[in-house]
């Protein structure tokens, strides 16, 4: 039988604290609650690799590898499965464990993520899959879908064929942890990585009823992230093994050919960081802005850190530290009510905290977010 517990917590500047209430910096309340840990269910060693959005009705879905025999990777544990938890109150009190996709024992299903569709309010969860008793080594890639704000979701589809090349079947290759995007045309994107030949763009341009990719590789990139800047061109933020910092590449002609440079400024440790923009002009808000979290070291996964752009990623805020212990994978979204969230790694993968602040918390009180001054179409059901 699983046990299911939960902690609540909170962050100060200067690192985490166990108290039963709400603790205040700046105007921002920073709630921090441990959503996934070792403890939480029998016979789990691990939870990991983290993966956040906000649902089209506001809702917030973390999902997450449930590892049971081992923390090991997918080639390595016949048993993973993706679980989540929903949040109906911008993250204050979450949902029971879910378990979204579950083998059977031999078969594991491994780095979730996910696109929001707001034109369709359809969420799609991406993950990788592996059958260790019959294929070794051999990653499919998987899709399921919920049409109800992650409440249920649809079976499993294997997209493998329509994303990655015949001649890749006994390659290193997966679908990124954390989350793709939708761009204003209503292009959904994602990257994939094939560790024989770089970094690929797959996408749809038909909300998901069919998947086709980009043939041209990227490099250096491991696992990395996309993003749409405001003049519609594509940057991808990018995890790179070496150096000790990431690099970036933009395509000004949707992926066909890209532009690459190292961002010395953005340390990192050869680790999976995640940018999401927080508005844009575009929409009616005062200033783009642009959100950046890693593990701000060049060498250790530790100190999870959060940046800030006003120039469509040109130049980085120094950041602020969210937790300044060991920190990994991390994942960003915007809450309903125009907070920003993030759901992390912690302590050697022990724990997946989510935590919630302001922007004017992440600013010093320098920044305030103000209601955009056009009215969006809703996309609420």
């Amino acid at each position: 039988m699983k046990k299911i517990f939960m902690s609540l917590l909170v962050i100060t500047a200067t690192g985490l604290f166990a108290q039963n209430e709400t603790y205040k910096i700046a105007d921002g309340v920073i709630t921090h609650q441990d959503l996934f840990n070792k403890s939480m269910v029998d016979s789990v060693s691990c939870f990991r690799i983290p993966s956040i959005v906000t649902a089209p009705n506001g809702n917030l879905i973390a999902a997450i590898d449930e590892r049971v025999p081992s923390c090991g990777d997918l080639k390595w544990s016949k048993d993973i499965n993706i679980v989540l938890r929903r949040s109906t109150d911008n993250g204050k009190t979450w949902s029971a464990i879910e378990t979204v996709v579950d083998f059977p024992f031999g078969q594991s299903a491994s780095d979730p993520s996910m696109i929001v569709d707001q034109q369709t309010n359809e969420i799609f969860l991406f993950y990788n899959y592996m059958d260790l008793d019959t294929e070794k080594d051999v990653y499919y890639l998987h899709v399921v879908k919920s049409s109800d704000n992650g409440k249920t979701w649809s079976k499993p589809r294997d997209i493998t064929s329509q994303i990655a090349k015949p001649q890749w079947h006994k390659d290193f290759k997966f679908i990124t942890s954390g989350r793709g995007i939708q761009t204003k045309s209503g292009k959904l994107l994602h990257t994939l990585v094939n560790l024989n030949s770089g970094l690929y763009i797959f996408g749809s341009d038909d909300h998901g009823k069919t998947w086709y990719f980009i043939d041209t590789p990227i490099k250096p990139a491991d696992e990395s992230k996309i993003i749409e800047l405001a003049d519609g061109s594509w940057m991808i933020n990018a995890r790179v093994n070496k150096g000790g910092m990431r690099y970036v590449h933009t395509s000004k002609d949707e992926g066909k050919t890209w532009s690459s440079k190292p961002e010395p400024l953005l340390i990192d440790p050869g680790c999976n960081a995640e940018i999401i923009r927080y508005t844009a002009k575009a929409d009616g808000y005062d200033k783009n802005r642009i959100l950046f979290s890693n593990a701000k070291m060049e060498k250790n996964r530790m100190n999870m850190t959060i940046r800030i752009s006003y120039d469509e990623g040109k130049t980085w805020s120094i950041g602020k530290t969210i937790y300044g212990g060991g920190s990994a994978y991390s994942s960003l979204t915007i809450l309903e009510n125009s907070d920003i969230g993030i759901f992390f790694e912690k302590d050697d993968y022990t724990q997946n905290t989510f935590v919630s602040f302001s922007l004017k918390w992440l600013t010093d009180g320098k920044d305030n977010f103000k209601k955009p001054s056009k009215k969006r179409k809703s996309t609420k059901k």
